[in-house]
C-alpha cells in the first residue's frame, strides 16, 4: 500500500521526526495538532475554545491535503492542560463533529511543547467516499447489470 506523508512545515517537525499526517490506502493519521497559526504563534492565547476551533482548522487543512475531509473522521483524541475548560473544548469539537460524531476522549496532561498551548488534538480518518473507489463501485455496478441481462 502506498503511505503519504503529509509536512505543514512546522518548526517541530524535522526536530522531532513527525508528519503532521500520514496516508495509508484508505486511513490517514492526523498527528497531535495544535492551535499554531500561519505565521507560527499560537493563536488564542489562554482562550481553550479559540485554540480548539484554530486546531480542528488546522486538522481540517491537514485532511484535505492528504485527500481525506473532515466527514472522513473515525476517531479523535483531545489533550488539554487545563481539564476545567471542558466544555469550552467540547463546545468547540461538537460545532465541527456534532453531526459527524466520531469517537473521542478528552485527557489532561501536565503540559505540552509550548506554555501557551492549552489544547492539542489527534484524529483519524477512513476516506470511503474517494473518487476511485466510486468510480470502481460504478464499473463493478455496470458489469453486475450487463451480466444480469444476458
Amino acid at each position: 500500500m502506498k503511505r503519504t506523508n503529509i509536512s505543514t512545515g512546522t518548526p517541530w517537525e524535522p526536530i522531532i521526526g513527525y508528519s503532521r499526517a500520514v496516508r495509508v490506502g484508505d486511513a490517514v493519521h492526523v498527528s497531535g495538532t495544535t492551535a499554531t497559526g500561519a505565521d507560527g504563534k499560537i493563536v488564542g492565547p489562554g482562550d481553550p475554545y479559540q485554540q480548539t476551533v484554530q486546531t480542528l482548522r488546522n486538522i481540517r487543512s491537514a485532511l484535505e491535503k492528504a485527500g481525506a475531509r473532515l466527514e472522513d473522521v473515525v476517531r479523535t483524541r483531545i489533550y488539554t492542560t487545563r481539564i476545567s475548560a471542558w466544555e469550552q473544548i467540547g463546545r468547540a469539537h461538537g460545532e465541527v463533529f456534532g453531526a459527524i460524531r466520531p469517537a473521542t476522549a478528552m485527557v489532561e496532561v501536565s503540559g505540552l511543547v509550548n506554555p501557551e498551548m492549552l489544547v492539542e488534538i489527534e484524529a483519524e480518518a477512513l476516506v470511503t467516499n474517494s473518487p476511485a473507489r466510486s468510480r470502481r463501485a460504478a464499473k463493478t455496478k455496470g458489469r453486475a447489470r450487463r451480466k444480469s441481462r444476458r
